[in-house]
């Protein structure tokens, strides 16, 4: 693995238990072994949680795996957890999403079709949407999006046979083929870019501007403008940055939203210096979450590493880095 590497874009549920069997039967996704329930300790304090229990669960979709945290009790001193804000739009810097590779959306759509019909999921976009061919980048991709039933956003993305990377275009068992990138609301392009590129080592993934009709069926907005920039490591999905231009009114991220949020994403990236990244973050425009580096002591093997350091990006984004 060349470095750096995204090992797993999670978020916060109410419950792993009853959210994992959505992602498997109407997404594909296949359980990686049994739960894990973490009492305290060092990644408690990692996360931003003193003491606090948490249930980690990961589901896996090719190469890309998906991990669902359930905050049991949120620690001494800690408010209880807060649902995703009803009235959230595609434009709110809260909003991140996974973007799912299908190679059949017709095929993907119809493993959808139960919970959509029974109203388990709720749309985003009015329907699939294929982008125009003035958008040279993205003429030919079909996308949609929608909210699983806590109402964290998630999209499905079929690529023409001339876009995408190779391996999105590989015979498999099912239409879902795994995770392109993880998608987030920013508010300035330059900023985002200095950080991801910068500080942590991303290269660039493509840069372009959608507008028109087929934008504002996508995200379920009117006059849709966005700059979208992407940011990718050698292998595996990559982030993507969507500033919206028009229209106005997106709302920041909430200056206390923390892990035991339904809004609360993460990004676990593999990283090769931690120490540089925790001593340039904040110059360029991150924010430490853990209080410097952490030892994971007996929950690194769990984690995948023996130190870590949690921040959150320019827009309260938390992404955690792993080395070692």
């Amino acid at each position: 693995m060349t470095l750096p590497h995204i090992d797993s874009i999670g978020f916060t549920t109410a419950d792993a238990e009853a959210t994992a069997p959505f992602f498997e039967a109407c997404l594909g996704f296949q359980r990686l072994g049994e739960a894990r329930v973490l009492e305290g300790g060092a990644y408690a304090e990692l996360v931003g949680l003193p003491g606090a229990r948490l249930k980690l669960l990961r589901l896996g979709i090719g190469s890309e795996v998906l991990e669902l945290t359930e905050v049991l009790a949120p620690g001494p001193g800690s408010r209880p957890g807060r649902p995703i804000p009803a009235d959230s739009r595609s434009n709110d810097r809260w909003f991140q999403h996974s973007c799912l590779v299908v190679n059949s959306m017709e095929a993907a759509l119809a493993l959808l079709q139960p919970a959509l019909g029974a109203g388990r999921v709720t749309p985003i976009s009015t329907a699939p949407q294929r982008l125009p061919d003035w958008n040279t980048d993205a003429a030919g991709i079909v996308a949609y999006k929608f909210r699983d039933p806590e109402g964290h956003p998630l999209e499905l993305l079929q690529f023409p046979p001339d876009k995408g990377e190779a391996r999105w275009h590989v015979e498999a068992p099912g239409p879902l083929l795994g995770i392109d990138h993880s998608a987030i609301g920013i508010a300035d392009t330059a900023t985002s870019c200095r950080f991801y590129r910068e500080l942590l080592g991303l290269s660039a993934g493509g840069d372009g501007v959608n507008s028109g009709p087929e934008q504002d069926g996508l995200d379920g907005l009117a006059g849709t403008r966005v700059h979208i920039t992407g940011h990718r490591g050698p292998s595996g999905a990559g982030v993507e940055c969507l500033d919206y231009r028009e229209p106005s009114g997106g709302r920041p991220m909430p200056a206390d939203q923390g892990p035991q949020d339904l809004a609360h994403w993460q990004l676990r990236l593999r990283v090769a210096d931690l120490e540089a990244i925790a001593d340039r973050a904040e110059a360029l425009g991150g924010r430490l979450i853990s209080a410097g580096i952490v030892a994971l002591g007996e929950q690194a093997e769990w984690i995948g590493a023996r130190r870590a350091l949690q921040l959150a990006d320019p827009d309260g984004h938390r992404l955690q880095l792993l080395q070692g």
